[in-house]
């Protein structure tokens, strides 16, 4: 490799080389490795990164750096080679990112050099070595010793092309995580999202406590969507998968536990697209003697701390368009977000069934006869209003129709204590004072019991132990759910939901 590991490559003429061939050839070099013993050695250890290396080491003269004696080890993948005679420039990468070795015959044992020269790109291996800076300037390590950790049997793409479809990006995640940059840089940030997510809720005010409930349910609820169905075989019982923790987090306020969050995973047999996968990550959490109001005012600042803690600001740009987490967050209710985006319904009557179901078929917007005006102004305000949120905005005032475990408005029975946060577009959060009535809740579930006789697949089903732990007593309580995925999306700027799963969903390879 030169001095320069970035520095760009030409693309060669000629047809590009057969994988076959090149695989055919990476067993024989395996065969001969098995063949002088341990093909596959688990002997050799680091005691430093790159990154320490050039953190320590990056901004030292070329004097101190001759004075340094310590020798270090490294281990990772070899994404380049370049042999010049009797020296070779190796860029190395670990999970920390790349360093340079140069490796040089006359300073390894006997034939290594030799053998090294049949290593491919690709192969993991493993260097000893001091620090020294080359005559281009770069950081580099001298390596006395030199092994092969890993024989890699299939090459990786041509760095000149990438791996640039984008399915085998998804389907080939390893790969994908190998060659480039910028996907590594989308977990990480994940990652700091969640660790950060954690922090603010434990910390000192605030004091949530984390906890784990179950991922089948006997019963499916908490959301109105569609299970995934499993059959428990020693219980002979069907299962399912947790669609939302929801009514498992609220026992535990029946049993006194006063604030819980769980990050963790939920399952809908829904549709894919890029805003949707069938398994994705949430944060829910209950907050006994609070209101939604006080679920806004919280989600406020744990996203304005956050953006703070990504970026030093509070703006982000995603897909072009500037947003500012900073806050307050404008409110807007249902109604309202309607006729600020269809103005002709403006002096509307927004309750009347009539009304919305022309307004609907004006839209060509699908209804159902069963629908009352609370799900019919759902579907208007999903179809003018929804996708002109840019946000942050929090929708609030929603039908009580279309939430079956949110408190009733004290003022308007039609409605219920609950928002949505939209940023971009999309739903981001949704959260309500919860319903703690036993009776108003059981009368909920029996309409959504009848919603599913009639073909609602959607519907929740009567969860007669919710209930009853509910008639134990519910201390007044808010709770709320934040998309883990689309929350990473905004910070990392990616289009897709797939872009932000390790592993997101694919149809099986032929």
């Amino acid at each position: 490799m030169s001095e320069k590991p970035n520095k760009p490559v030409k693309e060669p003429t000629g047809a590009a080389p057969d994988e076959n061939k090149l695989i055919a050839e990476r067993r024989r070099k395996l065969a001969e490795l098995r063949e002088g013993g341990q093909a596959y050695p688990n002997d050799f250890r680091v005691d430093t990164l790159a990154a320490e290396l050039r953190a320590n080491y990056e901004d030292q003269s070329d004097e101190a750096l001759e004075a340094v004696e310590q020798s270090f080890t490294l281990a990772g993948r070899m994404l380049a080679k370049r042999v010049m005679g009797k020296i070779a420039f190796v860029r190395v990468e670990d999970h920390s990112g790349p360093i340079q070795f140069v490796v040089q015959r006359d300073n390894l044992p006997e034939g290594d050099y030799a053998r090294f020269k049949h290593w491919d790109v690709g192969d993991i291996i493993g260097g000893r070595g001091r620090v020294f800076r080359t005559n281009k300037g770069e950081l580099s390590l001298r390596v006395d010793e030199l092994k092969l950790l890993s024989k890699a049997l299939r090459p990786l793409p041509e760095k000149w092309h990438g791996l640039t479809d984008t399915e085998m990006r998804y389907r080939q995640r390893y790969v994908d995580l190998i060659v480039n940059e910028p996907a590594r840089a989308v977990f990480r940030t994940r990652s700091r999202i969640i660790s950060y997510i954690r922090a603010f809720m434990e910390a000192p005010g605030r004091e949530f406590l984390e906890v784990e409930t179950p991922m089948m349910h006997p019963i499916p609820g908490g959301a109105t969507a569609r299970p995934f169905v499993t059959h428990h075989n020693a219980l002979d019982i069907d299962m399912y998968l947790r669609v939302a923790p929801e009514l498992y987090l609220k026992r535990l306020i029946v049993g006194g536990l006063g604030r819980v969050y769980e990050i963790n995973r939920n399952f809908r047999n829904e549709g894919v697209s890029t805003r949707h996968n069938p398994e994705f990550t949430m944060l829910e959490f209950y907050w006994a003697y609070a209101d939604y109001n006080d679920l806004m005012s919280l989600t406020e600042q744990m996203l304005s701390g956050l953006t703070l803690e990504l970026t030093g600001g509070t703006r982000v740009i995603y897909q072009d368009e500037e947003l500012d987490f900073g806050g307050p967050y404008e409110r807007l209710s249902v109604e309202d977000a309607v006729r600020r985006h269809a103005p002709e319904l403006a002096d509307a009557d927004l309750w009347d069934e009539t009304t919305l179901r022309t307004a609907c078929a004006d839209r060509s917007i699908h209804t159902e006869k069963t629908w009352g005006p609370g799900r019919l102004l759902m579907e208007l305000f999903e179809e003018v209003a929804e996708p002109h949120l840019t946000g942050p905005v929090f929708i609030t005032e929603y039908p009580t129709e279309v939430s079956p475990l949110s408190r009733r408005n004290d003022d308007d029975p039609r409605i219920t204590d609950r928002f949505e946060l939209f940023i971009a577009g999309r739903e981001i959060a949704n959260g309500f004072s919860e319903l703690n009535d036993p009776e108003d809740q059981a009368e909920r579930f029996r309409a959504q019991v009848e919603s599913k006789d009639a073909g609602d697949l959607e519907a929740m089903h009567y969860d007669a132990d919710y209930v009853r732990a509910l008639e134990y007593g519910m201390p007044p309580t808010a709770g709320e759910g934040v998309g883990i995925d689309r929350l990473v999306m905004l910070f990392t700027d990616s289009p897709s939901i797939r872009d932000v799963l390790l592993f997101p969903y694919l149809r099986p390879e032929a």
